[in-house]
């Protein structure tokens, strides 16, 4: 009997790819070609063994899953959020904490939006997860640099229309209150917004797979979350059927440790690392 094996792509987006020159179309609004507003080292290759994944072993996929980061281009965790307290911009890849801000070293651009910036940094500073990074602007709802990879966008079009099935998109990030980086749940969920609750249902869909490949970007911290999420909400069995493909990930620079460390943490937990290689074998195997 086929197996239900079930393809998990995190963010595969423009964004976070190390995009070589071929993958970089002319923007006609600037004149020069798109540039990645946070490139991930590795993540373009990591995206053409994903492609290979799928137009190699598709027939013996049973679902293919896409989550996309969509941002405003006003976010919490970009800099057009945040000022300096003498008034100077906020670079990308600063760290900005609760007691500085109440220091008044970071502030709001907005003045009206101090008092709910600082109950999400002290929520957020309380979970022990994260603390805010002011990202680069990256992956803006209808950008190119929010679009998927060319190539795995291709490969997954010939997968739908090979097996006439529906691969499925599952937006995230677009409330800008709060970080995304989990595709089933925002750092600090709003309770007016069910978006950034939990998704149980779909966690649920992937527990009834046989298995289900981990992929996507970047491994430090998206497919990190995402992960964490997802295992902390199946049981021992279910969780063992979770692969995370190791080839097909990559951290973010400065974020190795961290990336190494998620791995170790659910290895230890029941999950199985396993190399590209390895499961096209296994897809082709279940293709019959």
């Amino acid at each position: 009997m086929k197996r239900q094996l079930h393809l998990l792509v995190i963010d595969p987006q423009n964004d976070f790819c190390d995009l070589p020159a071929s993958h970089l179309p002319v923007d006609p609004a600037q004149g020069r070609p798109h540039a990645p507003a946070l490139p991930v080292a590795g993540a373009h290759a990591d995206m053409l063994r994903v492609a290979q994944l799928i137009d190699q072993g598709g027939v013996g996929l049973s679902d293919i899953s896409i989550t996309l980061d969509s941002h405003h281009r006003l976010d919490i965790a970009h800099p057009t959020f945040w000022r300096r307290g003498d008034g100077a911009a906020v670079t990308p890849f600063t760290q900005i904490e609760a007691g500085q801000v109440r220091a008044g070293e970071f502030l709001p651009r907005d003045p009206q939006a101090l008092a709910r910036a600082l109950d999400y940094l002290d929520a957020l500073e309380t979970g022990e997860r994260y603390r805010l990074m002011v990202w680069p602007v990256h992956c803006e709802i209808g950008s190119w640099g929010g679009d998927v990879h060319a190539d795995v966008r291709a490969a997954y079009n010939r997968w739908e229309e090979r097996t006439l099935g529906v691969v499925a998109k599952l937006r995230k990030g677009s409330n800008p209150w709060t970080e995304h980086y989990s595709a089933v749940q925002a750092e600090v969920p709003d309770a007016g917004d069910p978006d950034t609750q939990l998704n149980l249902p779909f966690i649920q869909a992937l527990a009834r797979a046989d298995a289900v490949y981990i992929t996507g970007e970047a491994g430090s911290h998206c497919v990190r979350a995402t992960t964490e999420h997802i295992a902390q909400n199946l049981d021992a069995a279910a969780r063992a059927r979770l692969v995370l493909v190791t080839d097909c990930m990559s951290p973010v620079a400065g974020f190795e440790q961290q990336h190494h460390d998620f791995l170790a943490a659910m290895q230890a937990a029941g999950l199985r690392l396993a190399a590209s290689a390895q499961v096209l074998e296994e897809l082709r195997a279940n293709a019959g």
